[in-house]
């Protein structure tokens, strides 16, 4: 009896203790408006099915992102984990009620917490308040859409005009020509061809022949009257035989015989599979070049038939000429079309625009243009530059933060293979944080080497720009390669970091070694820089 209440209990214990919940809040005072998150974990089996609440408000506190469910497995346990980011936007002391979680249609709750949520201080002295503007009707500027449709229309308007320009230009420059100026011309350019194709290499013997053949015969055919392309291969040489006797065509009888001989051989290979070695094939092309060549040059012609072929031959050239002008032509114009679209594109969209979407800017130019003043993170960082730093939100980064890491922000703008490139971060702790300088100085210049940075030369040094603030400074030089045109590039850097007692800022310049100009920007920037101090 005793065991079986003993085995009962246990059964007891593994089912009350098969499902577990806790909650935490990772800061129990914040400033008006400011997120602090409320933590749910449910330890459950695998096969429990658990829902957790979605609501907008949690107690008084607005719900301002309910975070997907994160899930840690433990062998046969699973662990949930879901966040809620939570605010107000009054202050006081604000009760975060309990939460009821569904496991297996049954309702476990969470842990009740109390949040302060604290007035922003104003200093009326430093700062003196003012009463609220009234409110100013302003108008909404006219959309740029008109711009973009203009532009779209005159390049399609350009792009037609270029086609029947050069179309008209073709139809005037069009030389009628022949496709060979001379029979023998013809056989030459067609026995290359034959070369090109590589028939007797891939082994198509057959058709080689039956086109080597058929160049000789289609050459006779056209400057002595022989129907050569229907003729066997007896008929033919006979009948060769008796013509050059007859208009006293003086050609060698072995070279004759030897083309001949060729004939035969190709009806052997076409009729009877004879499969002849290299030796043999090279030797016949080199038979039927030289017949025809030689045929050609005993041929006898008369005055009007050189005449024909020299103007054959003066109206290839030209038409060659006129060709190549064509293209050169052709080209120009669609060359100054282009530079004519985007000298329109510029005067409509504006040149500003295509310099920091596509062109680029030179140190020189944004040395001289207009700069910004903004204040960046929390604690907020001032500073000046040439162009409006970007937010950079990396969800990899943000959703693997240290556990003692509240908030990361990070602000950039160029590369580490522009000119000069700005990168400054805030990062704010839940609890006091002795932060490691050297350890983040470390951690930067690892960040460069993953980045491609090589030869990285490092000095380090402290930096107290004021008795209340003070940091480390990392500065040197580096190589890097860039990717367009595969040149390496030295570039001089900068890195300092300061440390509050729950936050860190740092800030990060970049700029190409040798640039007066560059230097210049970079010295601005850093004379600039004001740091906040963290109120928290």
């Amino acid at each position: 009896m005793t065991k079986r209440l003993y085995i009962l209990f246990l059964l007891i214990s593994a089912f009350g203790f098969s499902q577990t919940m806790t909650s935490s809040v990772d800061s129990t005072q914040i400033k008006i408006g400011s997120q602090l998150n409320l933590i749910l974990k449910a330890k459950v089996n695998l096969k429990d099915h658990v829902v957790f609440p979605e609501r907008k408000y949690i107690g008084l506190m607005e719900v301002l992102e309910s975070y997907p469910i994160d899930t840690i497995k433990d062998n046969d346990k699973l662990e949930l984990i879901k966040k809620y980011g939570l605010t107000q936007f009054d202050s006081g002391v604000y009760k975060i009620p309990s939460i009821a979680v569904r496991i297996n249609n049954k309702e476990y709750f969470s842990d009740s917490a109390s949040v302060r949520v604290n007035d922003v201080k104003v200093d009326t002295i430093v700062q003196p308040m003012f009463d609220i503007k009234p409110i100013i009707e302003v108008k909404k500027p006219a959309s740029d859409w008109w711009k973009y449709v203009l532009f779209v229309l005159l390049v399609i308007g350009l792009g037609i005009l270029a086609y029947f320009i050069i179309k008209k230009m073709q139809k005037y420059t069009k030389v009628e020509v022949k496709g060979f100026a001379s029979p023998i011309e013809k056989a030459l350019v067609h026995s290359e061809n034959l070369e090109k194709k590589s028939l007797w290499q891939n082994g198509n013997i057959k058709e080689y022949y039956s086109e080597l053949t058929d160049i000789a015969r289609v050459y006779i055919e056209e400057t002595i009257d022989i129907p050569a392309m229907e003729s066997t291969s007896s008929e033919l040489f006979n009948a060769l035989r008796t013509e050059t006797s007859k208009r006293k065509i003086k050609l060698s009888p072995s070279l004759l015989n030897q083309f001949n001989e060729v004939l035969k051989n190709a009806d052997l290979v076409k009729f009877a599979k004879s499969q002849p070695i290299a030796e043999e094939i090279e030797a016949s092309k080199r038979i039927i070049n030289e017949f025809v060549l030689s045929l050609d040059k005993a041929i006898p012609k008369t005055q009007e038939e050189v005449e024909n072929q020299f103007i054959e031959e003066l109206k290839r050239k030209k038409a060659k000429k006129e060709k190549v002008k064509r293209i050169v032509i052709s080209v120009g114009i669609a060359a100054f079309f282009l530079f004519l679209s985007v000298f329109i594109f510029a005067y409509t969209i504006g040149y500003d625009y295509l310099k920091d979407n596509y062109l680029g800017h030179t140190s020189k130019e944004l040395l001289e243009k207009e700069w910004v003043t903004s204040e960046y993170g929390d604690p907020a960082i001032k500073i000046e530059t040439p162009r409006v730093l970007k937010r950079v939100v990396d969800e990899r980064i943000q959703q693997n933060l240290l556990p003692s890491v509240k908030t990361l922000s990070t602000f950039t703008y160029g590369s580490l293979i522009d000119n000069f490139s700005i990168t400054l971060n805030t990062t704010t702790f839940k609890d006091s944080v002795a932060l490691d300088k050297d350890l983040a100085i470390e951690t930067n210049v690892k960040f460069l080497e993953s980045q491609g940075a090589k030869n990285i030369l490092v000095k380090v040094g402290d930096y107290e720009p004021t008795k209340e603030l003070t940091g480390k400074k990392a500065y040197g030089t580096f190589s890097i390669t860039n990717p367009v045109d595969k040149k390496d590039y030295k570039m001089a850097y900068e890195i300092v970091i300061f440390t509050q007692v729950n936050s860190a800022q740092e800030f990060f310049l970049v700029y190409k070694e040798g640039d007066k100009d560059a230097e210049k920007m970079m010295e601005r920037v850093r004379n600039s820089i004001e740091l906040k101090k963290s109120t928290l």
